[in-house]
């Protein structure tokens, strides 16, 4: 029996998909709730799982298509309920095996390496399948390249970007993805193993402190080899000690990623020394990507490879980055923005998370400045509800909300996610901490689901990771406001003492810029809301109290 399978609903309000890329093949034999697809929203990167136990009869769609919500993408041929119109073949069906069998010989898949003249001794993914992730798949794409004549070099026969990019003649395939990525992070581990540990992305204020590494090699020259370097395993399942894998969570790296040689029983294998090299590699990488901000260079960006003798060249405004700038221009357009700046000393909550960081990582989290930014941004929009609240522009109200899910706009290779942290002030500083460091890494990786992207109260962006300090912060609409925060610097500053003497001392400065909707907050509410979350990041001691 045929089954024909539309493209569901894969998301609160979505219309429509871009159908990145078939994870199967006409003729593969698929499970139910395998994954069949990749398909695109406005929101995040979901997988299409299939509906029944089948066989693959025919992909109805190309890759890269646009597809409305309703529309048959794949059907299936039901495993046993085959009815006389499909148990045998029609003549054109005949033709083309025959043509692609060659005669008597069975036809190959088109995934498989035979396909398409590559040898076909090697190793093939399992089922005979093309396993890349999501962002190689893009890569290939964008290049040209048809993945299942690519070898892939990753555990199991996963495809890399190296791969691709050796396969575009962008490097030499003498020497195979995963050894060269070993090679950067034994390489880099080496160079930067007395480094301290680099915060310069995902805290606020945190500045990477000099690497030794800057002694043994030409700064210009990090910058534009380690991060192409430092290779991600991409794994699907890593074996660990426990132990291994508290490392890896302090060290704020994901052990899937981490490459490694060694094997027990059949999988991949990381030690405690894997760990910590591929750290101090991402470290490294971190580094260099500062270094290269600070010297006007283009970090991460895919559009400035040009073609020999080429001037311009034209990419779809589609997907993700079409959608947020959607957002943007209906947020500019619809909420008149209102941007307060000023200046908050905070050298008492500097201390007292350095105080509290050793006992979070005991417990296996990474504790930021963030989750205290939250606790007072929560203190202060219990005082100031209005800025927690939302313009019902159909009707006509002003609604005000009793609870507090905080937005924390995250960069990625993509254009800026928000994941939302729901029922935040009903949590604590290390829950807030391990909830906010999960859902970042899941938006970076594009694994995060559209419901972590939703329903939002009030958003905070951190500007202070490559060192901003003022912004004019856009309103993540129909929100009320946005808080940016800047980086933590040392400053003089005028302190008085209980005797009221005044003295010039060192003192750790952060910015805030806060942009609200001035049709529902005036400016006075504004500033007081601001000055009340400064009150709380000066005396962090008042978080206790929420």
């Amino acid at each position: 029996m045929v089954r024909e399978f539309e493209l569901p609903d894969v998301g609160e309000g979505v219309a429509e998909g871009e159908l990145v890329s078939w994870l199967v093949e006409p003729g593969d034999e698929v499970t139910e709730d395998q994954p069949v697809a990749e398909v695109e929203t406005d929101k995040a990167l979901v997988e299409v799982p299939a509906p029944v136990d089948g066989t693959v009869r025919e992909l109805h769609v190309e890759a890269g298509e646009v597809v409305p919500v309703g529309t048959v993408i794949i059907s299936f041929d039901v495993a046993g309920e085959e009815t006389e119109g499909t148990a045998e073949p029609t003549e054109s069906e005949r033709e083309t095996t025959s043509e692609h069998a060659g005669g008597d010989e069975p036809s190959e898949q088109p995934g498989d390496p035979g396909a398409t003249g590559a040898d076909t001794e090697a190793v093939a993914p399992p089922d005979d399948r093309v396993f890349a992730p999501p962002r190689v798949r893009r890569m290939a794409r964008e290049r040209g390249i048809d993945l299942s004549s690519v070898r892939g070099s990753g555990p199991g026969g996963r495809i890399t970007a190296a791969d691709v990019r050796a396969a575009a003649g962008g490097e030499s395939g003498g020497e195979t993805a995963g050894s060269q990525s070993r090679s950067a992070v034994a390489t880099a581990g080496e160079a930067a193993s007395e480094t301290a540990d680099s915060t310069a992305t995902g805290t606020t204020g945190e500045t990477a402190t000099e690497s030794a590494a800057t002694a043994t090699a030409d700064s210009s020259a990090r910058r534009h080899e380690t991060p192409g370097q430092v290779e991600s395993a991409d794994r699907d399942k890593t074996l660990a000690a426990p132990a291994t894998r508290r490392i890896a969570q302090e060290e704020g790296v994901d052990i899937d990623a981490i490459p490694t040689d060694e094997e027990r029983d059949g999988e991949a294998f990381v030690t405690p020394e894997a760990v910590r090299e591929y750290a101090a590699a991402q470290r490294q990488a971190q580094e260099a990507d500062r270094e290269s901000l600070e010297a006007g260079e283009p970090v991460g960006t895919t559009g400035a490879d040009f073609a020999e003798g080429e001037r311009e060249r034209r990419e779809p405004f589609t997907g993700v980055r079409k959608t947020i700038a959607d957002a943007m221009v209906e947020s500019k357009y619809s909420a008149p923005h209102v941007t307060h700046h000023d200046e908050v000393d905070v050298t008492e909550l500097v201390a007292a998370r350095e105080d509290l960081k050793p006992r979070a990582e005991e417990r296996g989290i990474r504790l930021t400045y963030m989750p205290f930014i939250m606790k007072a941004v929560i203190a202060a929009l219990h005082e100031y509800p209005e800025m927690n609240a939302v313009i019902d522009e159909a009707s006509e109200e002003i609604v005000y909300r009793d609870y507090y899910n905080i937005g924390v706009a995250t960069a990625t290779d993509v254009g800026l996610m928000v994941p939302v942290i729901e029922d935040a002030d009903r949590k604590g500083l290390l829950q807030l901490s391990s909830e906010m460091n999960e859902v970042v890494q899941k938006a970076r990786d594009r694994t995060i689901s559209p419901s972590e992207l939703q329903g939002s109260t009030f958003t905070i962006t951190n500007i202070g990771g490559i060192g901003g300090e003022y912004a004019t912060p856009i309103i993540n609409y129909p929100e009320a406001g946005i808080l940016a925060i800047g980086e933590i610097k040392r400053k003089p500053r005028v302190v008085t003492d209980e005797d009221g003497t005044e003295s010039i001392e060192p003192r750790s400065v952060m910015t805030l810029s806060l942009s609200f909707d001035h049709r529902l907050i005036d400016g006075a509410v504004g500033a007081q809301f601001t000055n009340t979350v400064m009150e709380y990041l000066e005396n962090p001691h008042l978080l206790l109290l929420e």
